[in-house]
């Protein structure tokens, strides 16, 4: 059984022999925070790849159960720390999120409780450093972010039928370091910054989340080393 550690600080994939694996002890540094009670974490097996395994994890009794896993897909350019990423990189930024809301072109799936907004044909994602609205969901675009360099999202119709949008450079944004990173449902191949998953495993993840259990996303490589102390 393939699963997904945090130990201390430090992300690492491992291969679980055949047994009664139902649940890990995932990690006790983070059972003592007081934090959230369920985490995505997303594993790449280096900073240059563009596919990886992604796994949720419910926290009961000071214990991580994982719940669900799947192949994920990254940047076309691979990882890179977060805190320095630089836009349009296609890159994915390491480190520990949260996950402010959910949307979609198509209809919630059935047992959603996460918030979800529905896409309409006005509904843009604003990448335009120099706008007012840079990094923020825009319905309709205002006049000063430039359509070139917005995401009209009902054009990835593939793609955003279901998403949680990743709070990386999103509660107080930095010019130029990067918005709309995502995870949403497979494309053709690798993405442009995103993590993407099966469309399957997109709605598994919508019905399994819980706004009032804080879930909160972390991405990162085998090799990596990653800060979820604060979670």
């Amino acid at each position: 059984m393939r699963t997904a550690l945090v130990t201390g600080s430090l992300i690492v994939t491992t291969l679980l022999p055949p047994g009664p694996w139902s649940h890990h002890p995932l990690p006790a540094r983070l059972a003592d925070t007081g934090g959230g009670s369920q985490l995505i974490i997303a594993v790449a097996p280096a900073p240059g790849s563009t596919t990886g395994r992604l796994t949720w994890w419910d926290r009961w009794a000071g214990l991580w159960f994982e719940a669900g896993s799947a192949e994920a897909r990254f940047g076309a350019n691979g990882l890179t720390e977060g805190a320095t990423r630089t836009q349009g990189t296609n890159t994915t930024p390491t480190g520990l999120y949260d996950l402010p809301y959910a949307f979609g072109i198509r209809r919630a799936p059935a047992g959603t409780e996460y918030p979800y907004r529905r896409v309409t044909g006005g509904s843009w994602w604003c990448q335009d450093n120099a706008s007012a609205a840079y990094n923020r969901w825009v319905e309709p675009l205002p006049a000063d972010c430039r359509p070139g360099e917005a995401e009209h999202l009902v054009a990835y119709e593939s793609q955003y039928a279901h998403a949680l949008v990743i709070g990386f450079n999103y509660a107080e944004p930095v010019r130029g370091r990067g918005a709309g990173i995502f995870l949403h449902v497979n494309g053709r191949g690798a993405t442009a910054g995103c993590v993407s998953v099966p469309a399957r495993t997109m709605r598994e993840i919508l019905r399994w989340a819980n706004p009032r259990r804080h879930p909160h996303i972390a991405i990162g490589t085998a090799s990596g080393a990653l800060d979820v102390t604060r979670y």
